[in-house]
């Protein structure tokens, strides 16, 4: 996944409220929704609590003005929009066994989930091992039941997707909880495992001959360490992608899970001919300067030792470069800069930028710093120079976000000369800090690395297969912040962090089945992880690509939901739109989907006790 610079903004600024009529309805349901229908005494990993908390309790129909939800008395409720008014009517059209509770607890079960074939064609899981193949006939209120299903050892799972495949066949992907005998023992706890299950169903699919439960028809199977986040069929490729926090291998193989060292067993082991000391010392080493910027100028500091006399200190600036010869007759304990028209980001004011030298006798190490005024003023610089991380001469040194904080290069560099100088491993382990001294404080690290998920893709066949031209996993560059909005489209585009942007990456299509995956940067919505990082109930994030954001936080018994929406901007624009959207009074929200009617697409928002319609927010 490759970025494309001309997509990003660096002039962007932030979001604007933008008021518009969109048409917000809620109604209420005769058929009440509820998250209330699991309930266990054995106790849930992470994963297992993260997937029920991002757990999307509506399906909706591909192409059609249908979806489908499960109630709370186990009745499959078909929700139909109106074409042309787009008002909702609700059907019970069948009604599921009431799974019995386990009394010891040796399954957990799942949330009851649905998925469509087509828009007559539904398949559905109780939740506690059970499918139901239901079918509208068209010739009654009620679905007609095709079949009743079950996996190995009858275990719950949970519906991800069903695809038409090449070979006339039909392949649902569910994922179930891994059990063994220890670990189904009365209060074992031990690491758990997640099974990812392809059950084939050849086309069509015949009528009923008796109502027996029958085992599926397993294709393949895969093994990871979490529940899958998005599942998409490529059709072109003729393969599934499982997107999740884990990779997902053969059963086989054992998985893996990934190791954390304590701090006892972090000592650094030497390869041949390698210092640690020097390397330690170069992880300490600051960067060669520090900066930050308002809307009109770039204030960048460099720290020279205090005792450089003016005379000696060269600086020339051009509209495009900057030339920096510092002269000394002793040899330095501090590395001195030296730039020969050196290209800058952007252009400058050269009759208003100037610098100054402040020695600070009392100090070793002096702070010279230049004040560059901007020749376009409001754009934002990525990087002081143009050739900012091309280079180990020329790193990538991050903005200081507060000015307050820009003279710290003096106490950074003065820390490293003293280690230089004394043989002191300041690390403590000879490993470094991994973070120039000059970023303490600048960000907060957990805040920054709780946007989005870590997701790692793996790529199967449809006959369960690793493709010629897949590994056996690969991650994504950054953390996963969006996957694509239920109904709106194929659902292979994603939206990665990239800084605090999101760029949307859009899977193209392979001319044939051998062709590698090529992800295409198609647009950026900026600062998009910086907005998300203020919303702390979010239930789902879901997008279109190019056209808008959706951030829907949790509601609850006394207070509505919201939907915030995040509108694409184009590169050369400052400001982009938002929309904060109430979602009824109907409670906790459940679940969200687009549905396509003929003259426009309606995003549904089920709560306990309401379906929330909201129109003219999708093209």
């Amino acid at each position: 996944m490759l970025t494309d610079r001309n997509l990003l903004n660096p002039k962007f600024e932030g979001y604007k409220l933008d008021i518009r009529d969109n048409s917000v309805t809620c109604h209420g349901l005769q058929y009440t929704a509820t998250q209330s229908t699991v309930s266990t005494t054995s106790p849930l990993s992470f994963q297992e609590v993260q997937s029920r908390i991002t757990h999307n309790h509506i399906s909706v129909a591909p192409n059609d003005s249908r979806a489908v939800y499960i109630d709370a008395q186990y009745r499959v409720i078909l929700v139909e929009l109106h074409p042309v008014e787009t008002t909702p009517s609700f059907r019970a059209v069948y009604e599921l066994p009431s799974p019995i509770k386990s009394q010891n607890g040796a399954h957990v079960h799942e949330y009851p989930s649905a998925t469509f074939l087509s828009s007559s064609e539904v398949f559905v899981s109780d939740g506690s091992g059970l499918l139901y193949i239901l079918r509208d006939s068209g010739l009654s209120v009620s679905f007609q039941l095709l079949g009743i299903y079950e996996l190995p050892q009858s275990t719950p799972f949970r519906v991800h997707s069903i695809s038409k495949t090449h070979s006339d066949d039909a392949i649902i992907i569910l994922s179930s909880r891994m059990y063994t005998a220890s670990a189904s023992a009365p209060g074992h706890r031990t690491a758990i495992d997640f099974d990812i299950w392809a059950a084939k169903f050849s086309l069509p699919i015949p009528a009923p001959v008796d109502g027996t439960v029958q085992k599926l028809d397993i294709a393949w199977q895969r093994r990871g360490l979490a529940v899958p986040i998005h599942v998409a069929y490529d059709e072109s490729r003729r393969a599934f992608m499982l997107v999740g926090e884990s990779a997902y291998g053969p059963v086989e193989a054992p998985v893996v899970p990934p190791y954390n060292p304590s701090p006892e067993e972090m000592a650094p082991i030497p390869r041949t001919n390698e210092n640690l000391d020097a390397t330690a010392l170069e992880a300490l080493k600051p960067p060669p300067y520090s900066w930050t910027q308002t809307s009109d100028s770039v204030t960048v500091v460099f720290p020279l030792p205090s005792s450089t006399p003016t005379n000696m200190i060269k600086v020339t600036f051009s509209q495009q470069t900057l030339t920096l010869h510092v002269q000394t007759n002793i040899a330095p304990d501090v590395p001195l800069p030296r730039y020969s028209t050196e290209r800058l980001w952007g252009g400058i004011s050269t009759s208003t930028s100037m610098w100054t030298w402040d020695r600070e006798g009392e100090h070793h190490v002096g702070l010279l710093t230049l004040h560059l005024d901007k020749q376009h003023e409001g754009t934002r610089w990525p990087h002081v120079f143009a050739a900012s991380g091309s280079s180990p001469e020329q790193p990538d040194v991050p903005e200081t976000l507060d000015p307050s904080e820009l003279w710290n290069i003096r106490e950074s560099l003065e820390k490293y000369t003293t280690a230089l100088n004394s043989g002191e491993d300041a690390s403590g382990l000879g490993l470094g800090s991994g973070l120039p001294s000059l970023a303490t404080g600048e960000m907060d690290e957990e805040v920054d690395n709780s946007i989005g998920r870590a997701a790692q893709l793996t790529w199967v066949g449809e006959d369960g297969s690793v493709p010629s031209w897949a590994s056996q996993s690969s991650t994504l560059p950054s953390r996963l912040l969006s996957t694509e909005l239920p109904g709106s489209g194929s659902g292979n585009s994603l939206i990665v962090k990239n800084g605090i942007d999101g760029t949307v990456f859009v899977l193209e299509s392979a001319s044939s089945s051998e062709q590698p995956p090529k992800w295409t940067h198609t647009s950026t919505f900026s600062a998009l992880s910086f907005v998300l990082a203020s919303k702390t109930d979010t239930r789902f994030t879901y997008h279109v690509p190019s056209q808008a954001v959706f951030a829907f936080d949790n509601g609850i018994r006394d207070r509505a939901g919201n939907v915030y929406v995040y509108r694409a901007a184009p590169p050369t624009e400052k400001w982009g739109k938002q929309a904060v959207l109430t979602l009824g009074q109907g409670g906790s929200l459940l679940g969200v989907g687009a549905i396509k009617t003929e003259h426009k697409t309606v995003l549904l928002c089920l709560t306990e006790n309401e379906l929330v319609l909201i129109n003219d927010i999708v093209s």
